[in-house]
């Protein structure tokens, strides 16, 4: 099993329970587009949407979204779609995660304790930041264009 496979699996695992349905398929419609998209083509909504089993009028929103924040490009019509570039497959799965959910992953409290800081501590707070640091390294560290390279073209299985 590739790195890249064992570090899909952890994160889908570890963050379940902190990104949102939004977000999730944001990632993994990016991570298929990023992957087949790579030689300039086009990817259709519909196709997206089969290949991570989402519905299609959702993910199509999501993805006008990102592309309005410059993270993909969109094209209308007959041949239309999206397309990530090399320049925009830089993007970490951070700034996806981020730009879909906000920063509460990042930041927030394990408990969701609006009081909760390193001064007034929640129970579990010095636990919960350093997984947020490990989260956050993750994430930002691991970029659209990793699932790209020679080594990583394995397909995903991105459906759930």
């Amino acid at each position: 099993m590739s790195d890249l496979r064992i570090l899909v699996t952890f994160v889908e695992e570890k963050s379940r329970i902190m990104l949102s349905k939004t977000c999730e398929y944001a990632l993994r419609a990016m991570i298929y587009i990023a992957q087949n998209s790579k030689d300039g083509s086009m990817i259709n909504i519909k196709e997206v949407a089969a290949q991570i089993n989402s519905p299609e009028l959702f993910i199509a929103k999501i993805l006008q979204n990102l592309s309005r924040q410059n993270f993909l490009q969109s094209s209308k019509g007959r041949y239309g779609g999206f397309y990530i570039s090399d320049k925009e497959a830089e993007t970490s799965l951070a700034d996806i995660i981020t730009a879909i959910d906000g920063d509460k992953m990042f930041e927030g409290c394990g408990l969701g304790l609006s009081s909760c800081s390193d001064a007034n501590p929640c129970p579990i707070h010095n636990t919960y930041k350093e997984a947020r640091h490990q989260l956050q390294q993750i994430y930002g560290e691991t970029t659209l264009s990793q699932f790209r390279e020679a080594g990583n073209l394995e397909t995903l299985l991105l459906k759930r």
